[in-house]
């Protein structure tokens, strides 16, 4: 598991006076950077090998300003050339948002997806989600 602690800016709130909802997309997105180090460990975007295919965010309680977020990146299953990237937000001991991006190896010189390596599997495994 990635984990990241951040304080939310007064720009991140909405009228309602809470963390807007299309924050967490660009939080998770630059909380998955130790996924992205697995296959660019300079973040070299000259030569970024990963698609975004899907991504899915589901919200279980307000998130406010003012208090501290916790980020938890996990990778939660591993296939041929994709991967899921399930991620969380937690505020005070409460999980507040959740999300899953597939994330895809991609070949851009032939326009289709690339298998992972068996170096990159291993690397992923590590930080497989654990069932409770």
């Amino acid at each position: 598991m990635f984990t990241e602690k951040l304080q939310p800016r007064f720009a991140d709130t909405d009228a309602l006076g809470h963390i807007n909802n299309t924050v967490f997309a660009v939080w998770f997105e630059g909380a998955r950077q130790g996924v992205f180090r697995i296959f660019t460990p300079e973040l070299d975007v000259k030569n970024w090998p990963l698609i975004v295919a899907s991504v899915k965010l589901d919200y279980h309680a307000q998130t406010h300003y003012g208090t501290e977020v916790e980020l938890r990146t996990y990778i939660s299953r591993i296939g041929g050339s994709s991967f899921d990237v399930y991620q969380e937000a937690w505020q005070q001991g409460v999980k507040t948002v959740s999300g899953t991006a597939v994330m895809v190896q991609f070949d851009y010189a032939n326009n289709k997806a690339k298998p992972l390596s068996a170096e990159q599997i291993e690397q992923l495994t590590s930080h497989l989600l654990q069932p409770n």
